[in-house]
C-alpha cells in the first residue's frame, strides 16, 4: 500500500474563539483532543504520515508549509451560514485532495430547510416544515401539532431538547422566539414525528456518472451502487423519556458514554433495505462523497413509516460514541479501519490509488 503525506483538519473545542453572549453549546459540535489523537494515530496505523492542523484561518499557512498529499477533513468551522464549507473552498483554491464532501454539499446540509426543499423536490419523505425567520410568523396550513422546533443550521442536537416538542401556539412562540435569539438564525418547524429514531451510516461512493437527481428509470440496486451501508442504530431513549423523549443536545453531549446504542437496530429485512435505499437517495441528490449519516424518524402511527430527517456528511468520528463508529463496529470494522476505508475511498476518486 502507497503511503501518504496526510493532514488530518479539525477544530478543536480548546482553540474555538469566545466571546460574549455565546450560548453554552456553541462549540458542542467540535472535536476533543482525544478524537482528534486518535484520528492521527489511526491514520498512521495505517502506514501514513499525518499531523493535525487546526482549520481556523492559520490553515492557509500551515497546510502550504506542511504540503500534504491528501486532507482528512473533519472541520466544522466557526463562523458564517456555510461555515463546513470554508474550509474544503481553501483547499479547493489550494488544489489539495481532502475526504469527503465538497463545498456545495456542505453548505447546502447545514442548512437544514434547504436539504429539506431538496428532498422535497425529489419526493423523498421529511416531515411537513417550515422556515421561520420571525417569532410572529403565521404557520402554514398543513403544520399541525405537535410541531417539532430547532435551529436551522447547527449540528450535535445543539437546541434540541424536550422542550423542542410544542403542543400549541403558545409554546410555539416561545421556543421558535428562544432559538432565533440564542442561535442568531431561522428556527425549523416541522411536524413532529412520534416514533423511533434511527441513522445509517455509509462509506463510499456511487458508481458511474452521478447526476444530484434520482433517476426515474433504474431500479434500487443501481441507485446504490458502490455504497457500504453499515447496520442501522437506534438510541434506547426510554430511561430518559420523562426528561428528554427526543435524541437531546444533552445527551448527544453530556451523556453519550452513558446510553445505550442498539445496533443493529430491530428491524425487519425490508425495512432495512428501505432505510438503505432512501440513503442511497439522500447521498446521490446531496451530491455526498466518501461517507455519510442519514437520520430517520420512523411514525409509529403509520407502520413505522420511515421519514428523513436530515444527512450529515462530516459525521462524528469519536471512538466509542459517534453513531458511525458505533456502527461500523457493529459490522466488524473497527475505528483504525473505519478512518482508513473513509481515507481510501477519497484517495480512489482521485485516482491515488486503484
Amino acid at each position: 500500500m502507497k503511503s501518504f503525506r496526510v493532514a488530518l483538519l479539525a477544530n478543536l473545542k480548546v482553540n474555538a474563539p469566545r466571546f460574549e453572549g455565546m450560548p453554552a453549546d456553541q462549540w458542542d459540535d467540535l472535536d476533543s483532543e482525544r478524537t482528534v489523537q486518535a484520528l492521527v494515530e489511526a491514520i498512521r496505523a495505517g502506514g501514513h504520515e499525518c499531523e493535525f492542523l487546526e482549520g481556523d484561518v492559520t490553515l492557509l499557512d500551515t497546510i502550504r508549509k506542511y504540503k500534504p498529499d491528501i486532507a482528512f477533513n473533519i472541520c466544522e468551522g466557526h463562523f458564517g451560514d456555510a461555515r463546513e464549507a470554508q474550509v474544503p473552498a481553501m483547499l479547493e483554491m489550494l488544489r489539495i485532495p481532502y475526504t469527503g464532501s465538497r463545498v456545495l454539499t456542505l453548505a447546502l446540509t447545514l442548512d437544514k430547510p434547504m436539504t429539506k426543499r431538496i428532498l422535497s423536490y425529489h419526493e423523498l419523505p421529511t416531515p411537513n416544515f417550515q422556515s421561520i425567520e420571525r417569532p410572529d410568523e403565521p404557520l402554514h396550513e398543513d403544520l399541525t401539532f405537535p410541531l417539532f422546533v430547532k435551529p436551522s443550521r447547527e449540528g450535535t442536537g445543539m437546541g434540541v431538547s424536550a422542550s423542542s416538542i410544542v403542543y400549541n401556539e403558545a409554546e410555539l412562540r416561545e421556543q421558535v422566539k428562544l432559538i432565533i435569539a440564542r442561535y442568531n438564525q431561522p428556527a425549523l418547524v416541522e411536524c413532529f414525528i412520534e416514533g423511533r429514531e434511527v441513522t445509517v451510516g455509509v462509506v463510499g461512493n456511487l458508481e458511474g456518472p452521478v447526476a444530484r437527481r434520482l433517476p426515474e428509470d433504474e431500479e434500487a440496486h443501481h441507485i446504490q451502487a458502490g455504497l457500504q451501508f453499515l447496520p442501522p442504530m437506534e438510541v434506547d431513549l426510554q430511561p430518559y423519556v420523562e426528561s428528554d423523549h427526543v435524541y437531546s443536545n444533552r445527551l448527544k453531549v453530556d451523556l453519550a458514554d452513558q446510553l445505550n446504542y442498539i445496533c443493529p437496530a430491530p428491524l425487519s429485512r425490508e425495512m432495512v433495505e428501505e432505510l438503505n435505499w432512501l440513503t442511497a437517495a439522500v447521498f446521490r441528490v446531496t451530491g455526498a462523497l466518501d461517507v455519510a449519516r442519514v437520520d430517520f424518524r420512523l411514525d409509529a402511527s403509520d407502520n413505522w413509516k420511515p421519514y428523513i430527517l436530515e444527512i450529515n456528511p462530516l459525521p462524528g468520528l469519536s471512538p466509542g460514541i459517534s453513531d458511525l463508529v458505533i456502527e461500523a463496529a457493529a459490522a466488524g470494522i473497527d475505528h483504525t479501519e473505519l478512518v482508513n476505508k473513509i481515507l481510501n475511498t477519497a484517495l480512489k476518486r482521485y485516482g491515488m490509488i486503484d
